[in-house]
């Protein structure tokens, strides 16, 4: 899209495309070919300087530097694009990157010895559940077996540590169910703008300082929504997610940061009780049927196992590995 005239332009964006261009100069060359590159999904600056990248269905690897002066350079652009100052005091800034809306995390010393940053990216491409198969990542039978649970209108709990791609697979099963069900309505809440949906009728909400997902989803209650995504449960939302996955609300996405499926059902109960209201093992064994669990490995990430949730008796989940 053409950028109006120069005489055309107000003060204030004026102002915002000089700030654009400062943080273009001071990513440099490395970091903009790594926003641009489909393969790279995360970029790291470390205290020590060097930069890490980390590759979707591979790892993580060095692969420039950088010193801290352009370090602070960059944490400092970022947090004066969103009207904020890093300090000494309140060295942390978190934001949506103003260039594409990547996740930002930039934190300076103290809390640190160098300027560190991280920017997971927003995904160029979507992965299909067949790249995953392609990919060795999941198997033919476990894209099976999520295919039908889409179907069968499922709620699908995706779990795994920090970086394992839990989003990224978020993103192949949205795929799947904008092909499946076509004409489903699918509200999407997160905190950080990161999944995408190709569905003709979807609703995005995002959290802000003053909207928290609690009251998102008492929102889209009244959405009419087919579907119900949420892209990462941390916090007392998980009840009420799970109550409305239960309550007409069939065949949602969720992603929780759990080692393993038994772990995430726990992580579940965990955070209910944030709520301030015991665990409620039995609502999460109805509402989550279930369970894909990703990790990585020294070779890559891999869909270690999905499990089926069949209930809650005396004392523990009741499930069927898949």
């Amino acid at each position: 899209m053409a950028m109006p005239a120069a005489g055309s332009m107000t003060n204030s964006q004026v102002a915002r495309g000089r700030q654009i261009e400062a943080l273009r100069r001071n990513l440099g060359g490395d970091i903009l070919g790594y926003l641009e590159d489909p393969d790279v999904i995360e970029i790291m600056l470390n205290p020590d300087g060097r930069v890490w990248v980390d590759i979707l269905g591979g790892g993580m690897e060095p692969r420039s530097t950088m010193d801290p002066v352009r370090g602070q350079m960059i944490i400092d652009t970022v947090a004066s694009m969103i009207g904020t100052v890093v300090t000494p005091e309140s060295p942390i800034v978190e934001c949506e990157l103003p260039l594409d809306g990547s996740r930002f995390e930039g934190v300076m010393p103290p809390s640190v010895a160098r300027p560190t940053f991280t920017i997971r990216k927003k995904a160029l491409l979507i992965f299909t559940l067949e790249d995953y198969v392609a990919r060795g990542i999941m198997t033919q039978a476990q894209c099976d077996v999520i295919r039908q649970a889409i179907r069968e209108r499922q709620n699908i709990l995706i779990s795994g540590g920090t970086g394992t791609g839990k989003t990224t697979l978020a993103n192949a099963v949205l795929h799947a169910i904008s092909g499946e069900t076509p004409d489903h309505r699918i509200v999407i809440i997160e905190d950080t703008l990161e999944l995408q949906c190709a569905a003709p009728n979807v609703v995005f909400f995002r959290t802000s300082d003053t909207v928290d997902m609690i009251r998102l989803l008492r929102a889209t209650m009244r959405m009419r929504p087919d579907r119900i995504v949420v892209g990462e449960v941390r916090g007392p939302e998980a009840l009420a997610l799970l109550k409305a996955w239960n309550t007409g609300h069939p065949g949602g996405i969720g992603t929780v940061h759990a080692n393993d499926a038994a772990a995430a059902l726990i992580r579940m109960g965990q955070l209910i009780q944030e709520a301030n209201v015991p665990p409620n093992p039995e609502l999460i064994a109805e509402a989550v049927n279930l369970v894909v669990s990703i990790k990585r490995t020294p070779v890559g990430r891999v869909v270690e196992e999905i499990v089926q949730v069949k209930g809650f008796v005396e004392g523990r989940f009741v499930m069927s590995q898949i």
